[in-house]
């Protein structure tokens, strides 16, 4: 494993700007690397998408659908029998109400169970890492501590340290959604 110590800029030109600082400092090209994190969520890990095998916020859904179809049942069916008894209608409009009540039960059961609203940053691993550009240091026991002041001045938002592996350049075996070690 690797020491790595990684600060995250808004732009590209302002990291590169600080790998500059890096490399007139004594740190060579072989041991820094940058590029781009996507917002949480957007990572791909799975063949369908996202960085879960299912939404966490979404799984008690199936409850609430379960609920609705019931509520939305039973008031479809006592809206079927109203119109049933007052316009003398045929037995299929209270069947069509009553199926109506349940689809439309159902999905407001779900999305009554769903939280959030989509705006969760957090994985199940825990905070995920903020979007943005991340320059990446491999480092030593003794130059890590310059690493992260001259990531700092160069105006990185976050830094942070990881053990990793570093080959060929870069660092292979980051996770996005790991939650960042911040220094």
């Amino acid at each position: 494993m690797s020491l790595i110590v990684a600060g995250r800029f808004t732009t590209f030109p302002a990291a590169e700007a600080a790998a500059q600082r890096l490399f007139d400092h004594g740190f060579i090209e072989e041991d820094v690397s940058l590029f781009y994190v996507n917002p949480g969520g957007q990572h791909a890990r799975f063949p369908v998408g996202g960085d879960e095998y299912a939404d966490p916020q979404a799984e008690q859904s199936s409850k609430g659908a379960g609920k609705g179809v019931v509520i939305g049942s039973v008031i479809g069916a006592v809206v079927g029998v109203a119109i049933f008894s007052v316009f003398s209608a045929p037995v299929i409009i209270w069947i069509a109400a009553a199926g109506v009540g349940a689809y439309v039960g159902s999905l407001a059961g779900a999305m009554s169970h769903t939280r959030g609203g989509g705006k969760r940053r957090e994985t199940v691993h825990g905070r995920s890492h903020p979007s943005g550009v991340l320059l990446a240091v491999h480092v030593t026991a003794e130059n890590q501590q310059e690493a992260a002041r001259l990531l700092r001045e160069g105006g990185a938002e976050e830094i942070e340290r990881a053990n990793g592996r570093w080959q060929q350049r870069r660092w292979v075996d980051f996770d996005p959604t790991r939650e960042p070690q911040t220094m």
